[in-house]
């Protein structure tokens, strides 16, 4: 009855009813049906404008039908070519029958093929005039399947190249709360995929790139610079060569005047795509080489400001050039050949330090093209045939008394280093006698460790020359540092430092480790035997030194296991000397058992067992337990000491012995998980007696980390839980009552996050204890500051590089599990420990991932503000950084409390903490990222406030208040 009213919106109401069934189940329809239904919506186009609508949802509808008798798509396109002016519909119609020329694209391409060009036609005319942006991302798809997909063209390519490129530049600035997300960016890359698709529309689109480059609008100029770049991919020199003269000329104006280093950046890429398309074509005999006589014309107008005195398009130039020359190796050559000499003449002819820096600069940029390119080759490299005055400018540069220069000349031998063949072998031993005199003896630290860089990555490619010349005159110079006598305490030990720091740099290559680590252990055993009180500082910088080695190693099978076991038993039997009795009393003994050097022993012992395989790693720790468990010495070199090692054992006597428990996490801890430690369950047991019983804070709490980092990777069953079962009785004991209440705590802490991490049931148990213990007067503020451990990366165990057991979003899930607990404790809790809750609190969000804490960032807010009045200055100043970051990501909901927000950071700008200062400070200046119309009514107030700490004491808080009074 609808279909054949004669009201027009009754009829439109039949078809819609029919289009919306069609499309539930347009795929349940046969060939027959499909056929009737075509011809019937086909005939209805002719219709009043508007059934138009509802017509063309129910061709959509058929459009997706598997069962189309060839020829209907043809057929339908038709039809809606003739009868439909689509840019007078609406946006959802005319998306529509965007979707109905896709569909027959993707499933009747031959079909549509054979309608030739007149399917493009009618296509452009459904597209002229286009303006919504969901629109034109299809339609921008269409025209690159029509190119890509070689559908015909004919006489429209002009036509089609002015359909589309009438949107370039794009001009679009979504909508606020546009919720279709359509970017700005998405239609320039969409617009952009079609300009650059076909060598069609050059003729078109370069003379439409070269007066959008000549306009004064930035984003134009951005775009057609990326266009261009993208166009060079598919061009060759036909498409170039009649309008290089023009492109190069707006290339290199712009370089020349530009003041946006984007703009800048992107000349040089389109340069560098321009040169690597004329390099690529491919010359027939008769044709000109347009690569060389465009590179001739850069050469002709760049070259000559090289040589100017005034120095000003030096840069501007030297940019083009190299970006010309960094296309292809025969433009290098032909880029090099003519600006190489010209350098080195110019380095010669200046004697400033500044103007020289520049010059070898540009040079070093050509350095690294010749290395991008690879070996050099000896019959056309420029370089080669420039060997021996640019290793002099680069020798000379690193005579140089300015620190700037020397800099960059080490960046430039190191380049020259990696050419294979470039440098003679009497080159390399002037290299490696530069490197060691800047190394040692240059007094500008920069210098120094610039050169101890450059010796590590020369290292492994020239191994010989290095372990044979720097490595003994390293040796030499730190025996006669230590020797020296009438130089000051101060020199000697500079001097030492270097030394050291020098010889693990250079320690790059399992060669030059072998010769290297035998004198860094050889001098640690000499120092550890002097009798000087500043033994401390040294043996901490072996410590360092051997930490390098070994990260360098690890890399390296075979370098890993012979630094490993050459390193880790010679410290072990270093530190059970100085553990045994008669050591204990002396200086130089002492020096191995402080905190500070135990502490710097542990990265390298962990460093050195991480890599291991498997199999070896198995090898070690079956001497490493049994000499910590029974004593058993037997594997250590320097075993000289009739005493027994016995840490787990009672007495006063053994406290020194305890102390290398430290050694045993480093290397236990640091284990692959599948590598079985032989009497485990003794070793728990022993340590968890230690963690509890131990007077030295030290000592109890490496034993702790080492129960917990054991704990961790324990696979799960009834021996890890009868030993967690022990541990809970055992802390709940020590945190009842009695003088262990700090190490119990710090066993706790420990043990709760190597099973938070694993997501171990018993965690939430033992955080519920934690949790409990923040009401604790005395263990309350300790407790709080241990959620910070709990959620921090630890460096030194638990943590994913020594292999522990870490589940991905552990802190989301601690969160989500613990912070209603904590806020409902903090509600609940006495004014003497309600800080405690704060400070756990803010310690759990600071190590949060960010985008979850904005998530939650409501619920939490007034919390956080009561935070900042609390005195504890833990508190304030983790709750500061914790508000710092939320400003800048959540200005919204910040902004609700603009008031409370710059109250308390005003008052905290007068903290008697100074980084306390400095973080209100920061929130101060992050509150300008919050909309302008909440923050002006504080403008005076804050202004004036934040006059008084320009007058700070401190350095450091003036600095944060210039950048934050002049922001507001």
């Amino acid at each position: 009855f609808c279909l054949e009213n004669t009201d027009p919106r009754m009829r439109g109401r039949g078809i819609q009813l029919l289009s919306q069934v069609l499309l539930q189940c347009y795929s349940l329809l046969q060939e027959k049906e499909v056929l009737h239904l075509v011809l019937f919506y086909e005939s209805r186009l002719q219709d009043n404008h508007l059934v138009i609508p509802s017509v063309l949802q129910g061709l959509r509808a058929l459009s997706m039908c598997e069962v189309l008798s060839p020829g209907l798509a043809v057929s339908v396109l038709k039809a809606i070519f003739q009868e439909v002016h689509v840019q007078s519909l609406l946006q959802l119609d005319r998306h529509t029958v965007y979707s109905i020329i896709t569909n027959f694209m993707n499933t009747r391409e031959e079909e549509l093929k054979g309608l030739g060009a007149n399917f493009t036609f009618g296509f452009i005319q459904v597209m002229d005039g286009e303006k919504d942006p969901r629109n034109l991302l299809v339609a921008f798809q269409i025209v690159h399947d029509l190119i890509a997909k070689d559908y015909a063209l004919g006489p429209f390519v002009e036509e089609l190249f002015e359909v589309t490129s009438c949107y370039f530049p794009v001009d679009f600035t979504p909508p606020p709360n546009d919720p279709h997300g359509i970017q700005r960016e998405d239609l320039i890359l969409s617009l952009r995929a079609v300009l650059a698709s076909t060598t069609q529309f050059a003729e078109f689109l370069l003379p439409l790139l070269i007066e959008k480059l000549d306009s004064e609008l930035q984003s134009a100029k951005l775009d057609s610079l990326q266009t261009l770049t993208a166009c060079c991919a598919i061009y060759g020199q036909k498409e170039l060569q009649e309008f290089l003269p023009s492109l190069w000329s707006s290339l290199r104006r712009e370089v020349f005047q530009t003041a946006s280093e984007k703009i800048e950046t992107e000349c040089l890429t389109a340069l560098r795509a321009l040169s690597a398309c004329l390099s690529r074509s491919v010359l027939s005999s008769d044709s000109e080489d347009l690569l060389d006589s465009f590179l001739s014309s850069i050469l002709q107008d760049c070259r000559h400001h090289l040589c100017e005195p005034d120095m000003k398009l030096v840069w501007p130039s030297a940019k083009l050039l190299q970006a010309a020359a960094g296309a292809s190796l025969r433009a290098y050559h032909r880029i090099s050949h003519s600006v190489l000499p010209l350098l080195l003449e110019q380095y010669t002819k200046h004697t400033q330090s500044s103007q020289r820096r520049t010059i070898l600069e540009m040079l070093l940029g050509f350095l690294e093209l010749q290395q991008k390119w690879g070996h050099v080759e000896e019959d056309e490299s420029p370089l080669l045939s420039h060997q021996a005055p640019v290793c002099s400018v680069v020798f000379s540069a690193l005579l140089d008394p300015s620190v700037q220069l020397q800099l960059v000349g080490i960046k430039a031998l190191t380049v020259l280093g990696s050419l294979q063949g470039f440098l003679s072998s009497s080159n390399l031993e002037l290299v490696v006698d530069h490197l060691i005199r800047l190394a040692l003896h240059e007094e500008d630290s920069q210098s120094s460790e610039a050169a101890m860089e450059a010796a590590g990555s020369l290292a492994p490619t020239y191994p010989k020359v290095f372990s044979g010349h720097m490595v003994p005159k390293l040796e030499e110079e730190l025996q006669s540092g230590r020797a020296g006598r009438g130089e000051s305490y101060q020199k000697r030990h500079s001097l030492q430092q270097r030394c050291l720091q020098a010889l693990a740099a250079v320690s790059t290559h399992t060669s030059i480790v072998k010769e290297t680590v035998p004198i860094l252990l050889q001098h640690l055993q000499k120092v550890q035997k002097g009798t000087e009180a500043k033994n401390t500082q040294d043996v901490i910088a072996v410590c360092q030194s051997l930490h390098r080695v070994a990260l360098q190693c690890q890399q390296d099978a075979e370098g890993c296991w012979y630094f490993h076991q050459k390193v880790v038993p010679c410290l072990l039997a270093m530190a059970v000397q100085a553990a045994m009795p008669e050591s204990t009393h002396t200086l130089p003994g002492k020096a191995l058992l402080e905190e500070e050097v135990l502490t710097a022993m542990i990265p390298v012992i962990s460093a050195a067992t991480t890599h291991l395989s498997p199999e070896l790693a198995a090898q070690s720790v079956s001497h490493v337990v049994p000499l910590f468990l029974d004593g058993d010495v037997s594997f250590l070199p320097l075993n000289s000491s009739p005493c027994s090692f016995q840490p787990f054992g009672d007495g006063e006597c053994l406290e020194a012995q305890r102390r290398l428990v430290a050694l045993l996490m480093a290397f236990v801890c640091s284990l692959p998980r599948d590598v079985a430690i032989p009497q485990q369950e003794w070793l728990l047991r022993e340590l968890l007696a230690l963690s509890c019983s131990c007077n030295c804070p030290f000592t109890a709490t490496t034993a702790a980390k080492c129960f917990a980092g054991l704990v961790n990777k324990h696979p799960a069953g009834q021996q890890l839980d009868e030993i967690l079962q022990l541990a809970v009785n055992r802390m709940e004991s020590s945190l009842a009552e009695g003088p262990r209440r700090t190490q119990a705590l710090a066993l706790l802490l420990w043990v709760t996050k190597a099973l938070v991490l694993r997501y171990h049931p018993l965690s939430s148990c033992l955080t519920d204890k934690l949790l409990g213990l923040l009401g604790d007067t005395e263990l309350g503020p300790a407790t709080a500051d241990g959620f910070s451990l709990l959620m921090a990366e630890s460096p030194d165990v638990l943590h994913k590089g020594c292999h522990a057991d870490v589940r991905i979003m552990f802190r989301q899930r601690f969160f989500t599990d613990n912070v209603p607990k904590l806020v409902r404790g903090f509600h609940g809790a006495g004014p003497d420990v309600k800080a405690n809750y704060l400070k756990g609190l803010s310690h759990v969000l600071n190590h949060l991932p960010k985008p979850v804490l904005v998530t939650e960032l409501p619920t939490l807010l007034s919390l956080l503000l009561e935070a900042l009045s609390c005195s504890d200055r833990v508190v304030q100043l983790s709750t500061l950084s914790c508000l710092h970051p939320l400003l800048l990501e959540a200005p919204q909901i910040m902004s609700l409390h603009v008031d409370t927000l710059v109250t308390k950071f005003l008052n905290l700008t007068s903290s008697p903490t100074m980084a306390v200062r400095i973080a209100a400070l920061r929130c101060a200046h992050a509150l300008t990222s919050l909309p302008t119309t909440v923050l002006l009514p504080y403008k005076g107030r804050v202004i004036r406030a934040l006059a008084k700490p320009l007058d700070d004491k401190k350095r450091l808080v003036r600095k944060e208040a210039v950048a934050a009074r002049g922001e507001w």
